[in-house]
């Protein structure tokens, strides 16, 4: 019996997904294949035929030109922002500085020429064999001092065997200094120039005559006092006319001015004088205190002129301790250093201490005369090879730094003037990016520096030298602590920077 669906009240079962129609046929299949996809069309590189025709069209041509076009414009424009900024950007002027504003000045008693010695201190000739020394220590010119008698003229010197012998010994000193690269300046401070002359129509005859003898002798100028009568306006013009004959670009004659007053009488044309040696501390009969020390050095860094050449030398008495810190202060000042004749630095008196004594007591002071000697010379070398070789040393601006400071001694910060010691005293050389930090300690104390006592200023640097010559390497300024009469020089730069 044939069965119908339909008929017997059998429905058909949809399956999912299906339709019911579809699900009514027994012919649907049961799984029904997905579609396949589309064909998708790979990338494929132009080839070598297409690349060129599409690289040779008219709009990759202007993309071209105008990349190369951009391209040059920039390189122009970042080259003439670079010579822009070079140009604009401020530096120091170069000064040619002339061989007296460069020259360390070394003033020589007359006992050491005029051979007035005791017995065993050596002769004339001694002095001439420590001439090429003196000259590897970085000293260029000499200062003969008190060769002459105050009564007579320079050049009235034979009249007697006496002053004949003592015109020979001063020529054959000028001889050897020349021989040695030294210059020579004689010291015409308060004598008479020029003589007792019965005429007054013959004074300025018998003047250049004066002058004229020992610039043939090669002498390279004379210094004269504030006071004498030769420091008028016309007066030096008249030596100004004997010293253009002696000159040349190469080897000028120069005139120097000793101030013996506390302020330098006025000329109309101060180019009549070429440096002016002024004293950093009075004059006085007896060994100034710390303090005194402290307060004609800060007097001399607050006010200085900047139409003359100075030259600082010490000329108060101080005690041996402020000694080192004094050489130190003439050295970095601006200006030429005129430092006097000190047996510490004397190659004779060097060598003289490597003689065995036959007493212990006398080998033991020899030794500790050796190292003391030995430490001068090597302060007084550092600092003539510093200031020789050093732009900011030689003619940068100068800067004086008042600062506070903390002792050690002392739990609370304080200004100088509060301070029951004696005060640290600071200036700062600079040549562009260069700048040379100068400390000096004239107190008995131990002081360290404030942090915040200079914020504009680098705090690392390197030590250049001491007083005692034993700082070296680099350093910190809040970490810097100086000794008592101590003086130092640092170098500074910027933390991580060597320049």
């Amino acid at each position: 019996m044939t069965l119908n669906a339909g008929e017997s009240g059998y429905s058909s079962v949809t399956g999912p997904g299906l339709s019911a129609s579809m699900g009514a046929s027994e012919s649907t299949p049961l799984l029904i294949p997905e579609p396949e996809p589309e064909p998708v069309q790979q990338w494929q590189p132009l080839t070598k035929e297409e690349l060129e025709a599409a690289a040779g069209g008219p709009g990759w041509r202007k993309v071209r030109c105008y990349l190369v076009l951009l391209f040059w414009l920039a390189w122009v424009a970042m080259l003439a922002t670079s010579i822009a900024i070079i140009v604009m950007s401020p530096r120091p002027v170069v000064t040619q500085l002339r061989w007296w504003q460069k020259a360390l000045f070394y003033e020589l008693p007359p006992d050491l020429i005029m051979e007035k010695h005791t017995e065993g201190s050596g002769d004339i000739n001694d002095l001439c064999e420590q001439l090429p020394y003196l000259r590897s220590l970085g000293i260029g010119a000499l200062i003969l001092e008190g060769l002459f008698d105050k009564e007579a003229s320079p050049l009235n010197v034979t009249a007697t065997d006496e002053r004949l012998r003592t015109l020979a010994q001063i020529q054959h000193v000028i001889a050897k200094s020349h021989k040695a690269g030294l210059k020579v300046v004689l010291d015409f401070c308060e004598l008479d120039v020029a003589g007792n002359a019965k005429k007054p129509s013959n004074l300025s005859a018998t003047v250049h005559d004066v002058l004229r003898f020992w610039l043939e002798q090669g002498v390279a100028g004379f210094a004269i006092c504030d006071t004498d009568a030769a420091y008028s306006e016309k007066t030096l013009l008249e030596w100004r006319s004997v010293f253009k004959e002696f000159s040349s670009q190469e080897d000028e004659r120069i005139l120097v001015v000793k101030q013996t007053r506390d302020v330098l009488s006025p000329l109309n044309n101060i180019t009549l004088v070429d440096v002016v040696m002024r004293s950093i501390l009075p004059s006085s009969q007896h060994l100034l205190s710390a303090k005194e020390v402290a307060d004609a050095i800060e007097a001399h860094l607050q006010t200085r002129e900047e139409d003359i050449w100075p030259s600082w030398t010490v000329g108060g008495k101080a005690s041996d301790d402020l000694k080192k810190l004094l050489l130190v202060l003439m050295m970095t000042l601006p200006g030429s250093p005129a430092v006097k004749y000190d047996e510490d630095i004397n190659q004779t008196q060097n060598l003289s201490l490597t003689v065995s004594s036959p007493h212990e007591s006398h080998t033991v002071s020899n030794a500790d005369k050796g190292k003391t000697k030995r430490s001068a010379v090597a302060l007084f070398s550092s600092l003539s090879s510093s200031r020789a070789r050093e732009e900011a040393l030689l003619y940068g601006s100068f800067t004086f730094l008042p600062f506070n400071s903390s002792s050690t001694n002392s739990s609370s910060n304080s200004t100088f003037s509060s301070l029951s010691s004696l005060p640290v005293l600071a200036f700062l050389r600079s040549w562009g990016c260069v700048h040379f930090l100068v400390l000096l300690n004239v107190g008995p104390e131990v002081h360290s520096l404030n942090p915040a006592w200079a914020p504009s200023l680098p705090e690392a640097g390197v030590f250049v030298t001491s007083t005692g010559m034993d700082r070296l390497g680099s350093m910190t300024l809040n970490t810097l602590e100086l000794r008592p009469h101590e003086a130092v020089v640092i170098k500074l730069f910027e933390s991580g920077s060597y320049s």
